[in-house]
C-alpha cells in the first residue's frame, strides 16, 4: 500500500530517532501551533458514526461543492453532504472503479490525486481548475501518506479557496525523524498560513508512539477552518468531543495532553 511504502521510506532516509533530540523544542512548538481552538462555530458530525465520519464547523451556508479524493469504499461523508445540506462532491480514487454510492450530486474520477497529470494521476490545483467552483469549497482528503506531496505542490491561492478542509494525516509518529519531521512540518505551516484547526481525532488504527516527554498518534484526522469565517476564537480542551467516535474496534486512543491545552485569544 502507498501508505506503508512512504513510511518505509522515511525510515530508510532517516532511520534513527535520536537524531531529532536537538530539535525537540521546535517539534513542541509545531504542536502548539497546532492545538485546536474553539470558534463562533459548533462542530457537527458529517458522515457514519466510524470510520468515515468526521467532525466539521456548522458553517455549510452558501457551500456547494465538495472535492473528496481517497473515496474507497466509504462515501457516507459525501453522501450526508449531499442529502442534508444539498452538497454535491467531487470524488477521485485509482483503487476503485466507481463510487460506492450511485447518487446525482456525487461524481466519481478514477484517478488518484498527486503531484503530476497523467492517466493515473490528477493534481488538486488543476481537479479544481477544472471544475472552476464560483464559490467556497471543502476538501477532505484521506489519500494515506500522499497528502503531504499534494499539499506542498498546491498553492496558496487554490487551498485559501477552500472554507474546511478535513485532512487524515499519516505517519505522524516520523515527525520524531529528522528528515520527515521537515517536511510534515511544512505542510502545516503552508495550512497555517490560511487555517486555524479546529478539531482533532486520532484514528485508533494505530498506538501512540511516545519520546522524551511527546506523545504522538501516528494517523489522525484534523478539521481546518479557514481565519476569514472566525471571528474569535478560544483554545479547546474538551477532548474526546461528545460526537467523536472510534475508527476501529482497536482500543481507543484519546488526544494527548501536549496536543492542547485552554486559553484565550483573537484572531
Amino acid at each position: 500500500m502507498i501508505k506503508n511504502l512512504i513510511h518505509s521510506v522515511f525510515k530508510k532516509l532517516s532511520k534513527k530517532i535520536t537524531s531529532l533530540d536537538s530539535n525537540l523544542y521546535d517539534l513542541d512548538l509545531l504542536i502548539k501551533k497546532l492545538y485546536p481552538v474553539e470558534t463562533n462555530f459548533e462542530l457537527i458530525r458529517i458522515g457514519s458514526e466510524n470510520d468515515g465520519g468526521y467532525l466539521i464547523p456548522n458553517d455549510l451556508e452558501n457551500i456547494e461543492i465538495c472535492f473528496s479524493p481517497g473515496t474507497s469504499d466509504n462515501c457516507s461523508f459525501e453522501l450526508d453532504l449531499a442529502e442534508n445540506y444539498g452538497i454535491t462532491s467531487y470524488m477521485c480514487d485509482w483503487s476503485v472503479n466507481n463510487s460506492p454510492i450511485i447518487h446525482n450530486k456525487l461524481n466519481f474520477l478514477k484517478k488518484y490525486l498527486g503531484v503530476i497529470n497523467d492517466n493515473k494521476y490528477i493534481r488538486l490545483e488543476n481537479w479544481f481548475e477544472s471544475i472552476m467552483p464560483q464559490k467556497e469549497c471543502i476538501l477532505q482528503m484521506d489519500i494515506e501518506g500522499s497528502e503531504y506531496n499534494v499539499i506542498l505542490d498546491t498553492k496558496d491561492e487554490i487551498l485559501s479557496k477552500f472554507r474546511i478542509i478535513i485532512i487524515e494525516f499519516h505517519n505522524l509518529d516520523m515527525l520524531f525523524n529528522e528528515f520527515s519531521n521537515k517536511i510534515i512540518s511544512a505542510v502545516f505551516e503552508k495550512i497555517l498560513n490560511n487555517f486555524r484547526v479546529v478539531h482533532i481525532h486520532p484514528n485508533n488504527c494505530s498506538p501512540s508512539f511516545k519520546y522524551k516527554g511527546i506523545e504522538i498518534p501516528p494517523v489522525m484526522e484534523f478539521t481546518f477552518l479557514n481565519i476569514n469565517r472566525i471571528d474569535s476564537f478560544e483554545r479547546s480542551s474538551k477532548f474526546p468531543h461528545k460526537l467523536d467516535s472510534d475508527n476501529t474496534d482497536k482500543k481507543t486512543i484519546k488526544l494527548p495532553g501536549n496536543w492542547y491545552t485552554k486559553t484565550s485569544g483573537k484572531t
